[in-house]
């Protein structure tokens, strides 16, 4: 089969897959926002608002129209112009609002991810080197004590440690001088990967020490190829499949936790945007969070399965079947 068709039906596969899933993401944002208590035209004008004001501000924001065609007008919005609609309290575009402060949040979560890699790997490959050693006994226990902890407990003993009683970095909100932004987004990316890396290094210590025992290992060692090649190059290779794609599982909770570490870190990206528009009943901004955060979802999804692809070679052929 040619390359190009294999791009092809690979692409098709993944329209296949996402596409059901985005659209049940608008269908159930546009849906369940709207049977949430609350009166969004009450909360702009306030308690004091007389019922023809409010009655006014529901047509002005077309809230006065029955839901499905409601649901008619923003559907159309979203695939002709990209956009939710614009802000019911500030009067912005949700996409404006959003792409406005995706450039914190993108940070923090490429910083999560980069920081639970160099967390994990090490550990795991001095766990899984001397199984049931001193080292492989902590890493085992550590994590566990890790998985009991809020992300957010995470975030306020980082800051109560390293930048309350150290100093090192900000107590929160993001800096602007140079190398102040990078810094600041360090403890909340931190606090992000630690709450990720408990499963990650029980997935990859169980995944190597079963490859360890494996013949081709074996072989390697029977050839006199260095043990450290033998581990970082093999070993640590097919290891590392089941561990990203686990990754790629939680990557809901990677996005997730950054829009919740934003709020304990007083840091103005997409999470304080979306708790300040949910606390205003604000629904474009707040569906617009909603189907962003789907999309990144989706988007880590394939880029694991694109790495996987690049690491096994068999899920290639597999797919190309």
């Amino acid at each position: 089969m040619s390359s190009v068709r294999r791009i092809g039906l690979a692409t098709l596969r993944t329209l296949g897959t996402v596409l059901p899933v985005m659209l049940g993401v608008v269908v159930g944002v546009f849906f369940l926002l709207r049977l949430v208590p609350g009166d969004p035209a009450q909360m702009i004008l306030g308690e004091r608002a007389t019922p023809q004001a409010v009655a006014a501000l529901h047509e002005q924001l077309g809230l006065d129209l029955p839901l499905w065609q409601q649901f008619g007008d923003f559907l159309g919005r979203l695939l002709t112009q990209g956009d939710t609609g614009p802000s019911l309290v500030s009067g912005s575009s949700t996409r404006d609002l959003i792409l406005e402060r995706a450039p914190t949040s993108l940070g923090i979560v490429a910083l999560a991810l980069l920081f639970a890699v160099l967390i994990t790997v090490p550990l795991a490959l001095a766990a899984a080197r001397r199984p049931n050693g001193t080292i492989d006994h902590a890493v085992r226990v550590i994590p566990a004590i890790g998985l009991g902890m809020p992300m957010f407990w995470i975030g306020l003993l980082l800051i109560i440690v390293f930048a309350v009683h150290l100093g090192w970095f900000p107590v929160g909100g993001v800096g602007t001088g140079a190398g102040e932004p990078l810094r600041s987004l360090i403890l909340p990316a931190l606090a992000v990967s630690l709450s990720l890396v408990p499963p990650l290094i029980r997935s990859l210590r169980a995944q190597l020490l079963e490859v360890v025992t494996a013949d081709f290992v074996t072989t390697l060692r029977a050839a006199r190829i260095p043990e450290l090649r033998i581990w970082t190059r093999h070993i640590l290779r097919g290891g590392a499949l089941p561990t990203l794609a686990l990754l790629s599982v939680n990557a809901a909770t990677l996005i997730g936790g950054t829009l919740v570490i934003e709020k304990v870190f007083a840091i103005n990206g997409i999470g304080m945007l979306l708790f300040t528009s949910i606390g205003s009943r604000d629904f474009p901004v707040v569906q617009g969070i909603a189907l962003t955060c789907a999309v990144l979802v989706v988007l880590v999804g394939i880029a694991a399965d694109a790495l996987l692809g690049i690491l096994d070679p068999r899920l290639r052929r597999g797919s190309a079947r």
